[in-house]
């Protein structure tokens, strides 16, 4: 998959194996192989080499495969993170991925100044570096490609020192002071100073939107450098562990391969060729990185202003010398190097589960070219995590806190990218194994949760059914605000936009739910079709959350969606319209909710739900502070004691902090004193009567009609109908 480019058109070998290859075979290959060897021994070395390289390849592969199934534009491993994994989760990776190429710079640039200044003692490695520093800018501000053109005579050096060093010969004996060897270092403190040495990948996948043809580059390149480094990171603790049996020897003196090599200067010039072109590969690749960041807007976009026919990144090249020049003032390498380790190993990992993720989910879209087995790639990404854990677990949960904060910062920012990502395919397939998973399992009263659906037409004409709705459904259960849209004159692209009018609407008053938008010839039709038809699989809503209808002519009809709730086992729960003022008024401000009536009956199974549901609501923020009262009516004063003793236990079994109260009618009708008790209440909460079978609409509706007379009077009231199959009462049994 060619890409048409801005930058330079870098071919494989020059813009991928080369500048990768040359930041593989540097710094901690002439400066820390001994010490590595020093502190593990040969097995623990090639241990090493090989989990980082395996690391470094399984990355490669996942690049390969990243790389050959999109268009790979600027800013390297960001780019195809933000691309696979939302510009979130790019942001986040993106900044300390930046970051760390920018103490790249600083980690190469040490390394030159420390070689400098084991020649020459008296010069300052600091001012060596500072020097080094402004020179290797000023190349990599000009042009690219002249800092690149340079990279094939240091590869030629670095060869010649390879060759100078693997005919060269044991050092003769040197007595090194006891007091100047210093202590050995523990296996995975080793592993992080070595892991970057493997890091190189990072220096041809930055240069992404200046190859001519990256999809055919990055894979080549990469995987090419990769094998290439290992061969050589393999041969040299082999030979120098035969060379060099003085183990002080390689735990003291940085400069060991100098001494074993058969022309030492070629050492040296290797070494400062490679410091020297791996610095500039990062001074390449981090503004282009930091550049990227800014086309998306995660920062301000001047910084990713480019300059010329080749859009050279002035600015940020400019910023990264900044952040590269406190590193250099730092200047220790086994202080740098661990940090590096950290967040390569997370844009390693991040670079895995993107095409792990995008080959599990296995989407039409997903055609690379060079396929590598998702299993791979998430085993990649599996063993950068354990890998930074081995390292430092306190510094892993740093980075993740790091990385959390950027990427929760990004989403309350609510950029909108002009590109997809595998997010939802990834949220689709988790569904897909949870709704094939619940198709095994039954209702079960323990399990229990709120599935609403709100039959609520405008959010801002009801919004009382929405505050309701959404204090039941809480953290635990789901909900579905459904409007009924006429047949007539109301085409679906209408309700579609009605749909998203909707959604805003409830986004904006933090309100979660889903949204269905339905067209039907009247609003009740419309309830009857959603209450039968709404659902996916067994993941259907459970309760219907209505308002009351008020007006005698539809009192059949509504008759009707209740018989069709009976039916189908699905609760319900009719609201009444609150007094007249408060409509239309949209969401209220937090106010004391009061308390909650709990009208109870052991002989209904509306008792249950009508508890189940006056305690979800005491979970949620705007009833936390209210009360919870489960009332009970007796005939007489005789039947309080008991019947309140029975309550009392109930309610302490039930552990849901309600409290008990009794009353006694006496000659009063129910209703009256159920007014009295429930004067001021937040809401009450009373049961409906169950259809009998065979009953009409028509004479559920009479019963309906004189419920309204009934409760007429009352603070807001739910009427409660438990249809679903579930003994509520186990929701509160001890056993």
């Amino acid at each position: 998959m060619a890409n048409s480019t801005t930058g330079y058109g870098f071919g494989t070998f020059k813009g991928v194996f080369t500048p990768s290859l040359l930041t593989i075979l540097g710094v901690v290959m002439y400066l820390r192989f001994g010490w590595v060897l020093g502190n593990v021994g040969l097995g623990g070395t090639l241990l090493i080499v090989t989990l980082s390289t395996s690391i470094t390849l399984l990355t490669g592969l996942s690049i390969a495969a990243l790389a050959t199934n999109m268009r790979i534009g600027g800013g390297g491993a960001y780019y195809m993170i933000s691309r696979s994994l939302g510009l979130e989760v790019g942001a986040a990776v993106g900044l300390p991925l930046y970051f760390a190429q920018a103490l790249g710079i600083s980690f190469y640039v040490a390394g030159f100044a420390e070689s400098v200044n084991a020649l020459i003692p008296a010069l300052n490695p600091v001012i060596i570096g500072v020097v080094t520093l402004i020179g290797l800018a000023g190349i990599a501000y000009r042009s690219a490609d002249l800092a690149l053109k340079s990279q094939f005579f240091i590869l030629g050096l670095i060869i010649l020192s390879l060759i100078s060093f693997f005919l060269g010969d044991a050092p003769e004996p040197t007595l090194i002071p006891a007091e100047s060897v210093p202590p050995k270092v523990a296996f995975w403190a080793v592993f992080a100073v070595f892991f970057p040495a493997v890091t190189g990948i990072e220096a041809g996948i930055s240069l992404s939107g200046d190859l001519k043809d990256p999809a055919r580059s990055l894979p080549l390149g990469t995987l090419g450098a990769v094998v290439t480094g290992y061969a050589v990171y393999i041969a040299i603790p082999l030979f120098l562990s035969q060379t060099v049996t003085q183990e002080a020897l390689l735990l003291t003196d940085s400069l060991v391969m100098q001494k074993v090599s058969s022309f030492g200067p070629l050492i040296l010039m290797g070494l400062w060729g490679a410091t020297l072109s791996s610095a500039m590969g990062a001074l390449l690749g981090a503004p282009r990185t930091l550049q990227a960041l800014a086309r998306d807007r995660i920062i301000p976009r001047i910084v990713g202003k480019g300059f010329g026919e080749t859009d050279d990144p002035r600015y940020a090249t400019l910023i990264s010398f900044g952040v590269a020049m406190l590193g250099v003032v730092a200047g220790d390498l086994n202080l740098i190097a661990p940090i590096l380790s950290m967040f390569f190993l997370t844009s390693y990992g991040l670079l895995n589960l993107s095409s792990g993720l995008a080959g599990l989910i296995g989407s039409p879209s997903w055609r690379p070219t060079f396929r590598v087995h998702w299993s791979l790639s998430l085993v990649g990404a599996a063993g950068c995590l354990v890998t930074m854990m081995m390292i430092n677990a306190g510094a892993t949960v740093g980075a993740t806190l790091v990385c959390g904060a950027v990427y929760a910062g990004m989403t309350r920012r609510k950029l909108r990218a002009a590109f997809g990502d595998i997010r939802q395919g990834v949220l689709m397939l988790a569904a897909q194994f949870a709704v094939e998973a619940l198709e095994d399992y039954r209702p079960d009263a323990r399990n229990w949760r709120p599935n609403l659906l709100v039959l609520g037409g405008s959010p801002r004409a009801r919004w009382h059914l929405v505050e309701l709705a959404s204090a039941l459904a809480g953290r635990s259960g789901l909900m579905t605000f459904a409007a009924v849209l006429p047949r007539e004159g109301a085409s679906e692209a209408r309700g579609r936009k009605l749909a998203e009018s909707i959604r805003h609407y409830l986004q904006r008053h933090d309100t979660q739910a889903l949204v269905k938008v339905h067209r039907a010839d009247t609003p009740l039709d419309g309830a009857q079709e959603l209450v039968s038809a709404y659902g996916f699989g067994p993941l259907v809503p459970n309760t219907v959350l209505v308002g009351a209808t008020s007006h005698p002519k539809n009192f059949e009809a509504f008759a009707r969606l209740v018989l069709l709730c009976w039916e189908t086992r699905r609760n319900l729960v009719v609201v009444l319209e609150p007094h007249k003022d408060s409509e239309e008024s949209g969401p209220t401000e937090d106010r004391t909710r009061g308390r909650v009536d709990v009208w109870w009956s052991r002989k209904q199974r509306n008792a249950g739900l009508m508890l189940a549901l006056g305690y979800l609501l005491k979970t949620s923020a705007s009833w936390e502070d209210s009360r919870l009262v489960l009332r009970s009516v007796v005939n007489a004063d005789a039947q309080k004691p008991s019947a309140l003793d029975r309550l009392a236990r109930f309610v302490d079994q039930s552990r849901t902090d309600a409290e008990a109260s009794v009353l006694v009618r006496g000659e009063a009708p129910v209703f009256d004193v159920i007014r009295k008790a429930s004067d001021g209440a937040g809401l009450v909460m009373l049961g409906m009567r169950a259809p009998t079978e065979g009953e009409t609409a028509a004479e559920y509706g009479r019963y309906y009609e004189g419920l309204l007379e009934q409760v007429r009077g009352l603070p807001p009231t739910a009427l409660v109908l438990a249809a679903e199959e579930v003994d509520f009462h186990r929701l509160f049994a001890a056993d």
